[in-house]
């Protein structure tokens, strides 16, 4: 592959389609089911798909064999899938999603979820890099090689729409999709991160997730709290304590031991090579407030904590008024929305049963307690990478940025890796992605790194060429 005119190509394809695309893409606020249980009815998903599906079915016409369609099963989110016929008897399968997490509040003046702002280079709105920008990519970069007359495998992409939700509809359209698909050699996976955009980055390991909702109910209404304090206990008080079964919190350390695994020594080798890379500016990539810090200042151990280690995440809370609202009244129940991070290669079912366990026994004073698991999500740890993609990774990280690749694991969860490492355990996975500091996926300000995505879309043109020479 001509690396000048692949970059070439890609820059005015993103400049010309791609940010408009997504731009437009930004505008619909196609929240993934979960966030959105009347999706159907509201029709934006539809919107979404439609709009890429058109976009897509412009770029392939011309290619001899290459097909589009939207698969809807019933009761089901839609899929794109395309093929696009390659030289080689070989199958790569390139993955993303279109699905968004909801708006959240704490945007600055002028951006929003669903409103697009271009700036400094980045494109502020919810889902453009989580990863609205992933079919656009992957099919810039096979376009790249066909313009080149670069030979490639055959191309599966498959762009689901519930992978905010957990991907639980996917399995369905997998198993659907099992002929079509066949046994790829390679999966491209456009839906991780990045730790600076400097180079490329490629994702070795994924945390699973076990979340649900913990409910403590103590009395039937609210009283006085004047009366009732004192006699009745805080269901925030239980709440809390329920907690601290499961956190220690004044270390954030997981209390469990059947949470946590033995780290894999060479991913602690990986981290330290990380860290070096970012010459410890790991605590940077988050906005903290002003004299605020990081749990460590160690940042292998910032990195191994955030992708190897068991972390709880308060992420909603019910059952108090706002603070202007709220008079002396000593509630009658609390709820908190849990999320917990599981290490890659623990079970994420069976975690979620030993939390349903742990905070519903013995409940404090006789409190009504109940915690409702409502996502499991497993984790994965990638095989070891054969040379000739480790060599490739390399090749197109320096084409894209100048400098060698890096590797590390996500703290986040692809529900999708953990099916497919099982489905075709025998395949290479390059899981990469453009969400880097700041970047703040599912939160405000969300934003997609424009130089970013050119390069990633680059960095696949590139592996897709070498995985062609490898397989021929």
């Amino acid at each position: 592959m001509d690396q000048a005119a692949a970059k070439a190509f890609i820059d005015q394809v993103w400049d010309e389609e791609v940010i408009p695309q997504l731009t437009d893409y930004i505008r619909i606020p196609n929240k993934s089911p979960a966030f959105d249980p009347d999706w159907q009815a509201h029709g934006y998903m539809d919107a979404a798909v439609d709009q890429f599906a058109a976009w897509a079915k412009g770029k392939i016409g011309g290619l001899a064999g290459a097909s589009l369609e939207v698969l809807r099963l019933e009761g089901r989110t839609p899929v794109i899938f395309i093929e696009i016929p390659g030289e080689i008897d070989n199958v790569v399968l390139l993955y993303g999603h279109l699905d968004k997490q909801p708006e959240m509040t704490g945007w600055a003046e002028g951006l929003g979820p669903w409103v697009p702002v271009l700036k400094d280079g980045k494109l502020y709105g919810r889902g453009g890099a989580d990863d609205g920008y992933a079919m656009f990519g992957a099919l810039a970069a096979i376009l790249a090689l066909k313009d080149q007359g670069v030979a490639h495998a055959r191309c599966a992409i498959l762009i689901e729409a519930c992978e905010e939700s957990g991907s639980f509809d996917l399995p369905f359209y997998v198993d659907h999709l099992a002929a079509r698909l066949g046994s790829p050699s390679l999966v491209v996976c456009l839906d991780s991160g990045c730790a600076n955009y400097d180079q490329l980055w490629l994702t070795t390991s994924l945390r699973g997730l076990a979340g649900g909702t913990l409910r403590v109910q103590v009395l039937e209404e609210g009283v006085h709290s004047g009366s009732a304090s004192g006699v009745v206990p805080s269901s925030f008080r239980i709440l809390r304590g329920l907690i601290s079964r499961l956190e220690d919190e004044a270390t954030g350390e997981i209390r469990p031991s059947d949470l946590h695994v033995q780290i894999p020594p060479g991913r602690i080798e990986e981290a330290k090579t990380a860290a070096a890379s970012l010459d410890g500016s790991v605590s940077e990539m988050f906005p903290f407030v002003a004299g605020m810090h990081a749990v460590s200042d160690d940042p292998v151990e910032l990195i191994l904590n955030r992708t190897w280690r068991p972390t709880l995440s308060i992420t909603g809370l019910e059952g108090a008024p706002a603070i202007q609202d709220a008079g002396n009244v000593l509630r009658p129940g609390t709820a908190a929305k849990l999320s917990v991070r599981l290490p890659p290669t623990l079970d994420a079912e069976t975690a979620g049963k030993q939390l349903k366990s742990l905070l519903e026994a013995d409940p404090p004073y006789g409190a009504k307690v109940s915690f409702e698991v409502e996502q499991s999500g497993q984790g994965w740890n990638s095989p070891a990478l054969a040379p000739w993609l480790r060599a490739s990774i390399d090749r197109a990280s320096q084409a894209a940025f100048g400098r060698n690749a890096a590797m590390m694991g996500e703290g986040g969860s692809i529900p999708f890796m953990g099916m497919l490492g099982e489905k075709f355990p025998q395949a290479q996975f390059m899981i990469t992605g453009v969400l880097g500091p700041q970047s703040n996926a599912h939160g405000p300000n969300e934003f997609l790194h424009i130089g970013m995505g050119k390069g990633v879309t680059l960095a696949v043109a590139q592996v897709l060429a070498d995985h062609a020479v490898r397989g021929a």
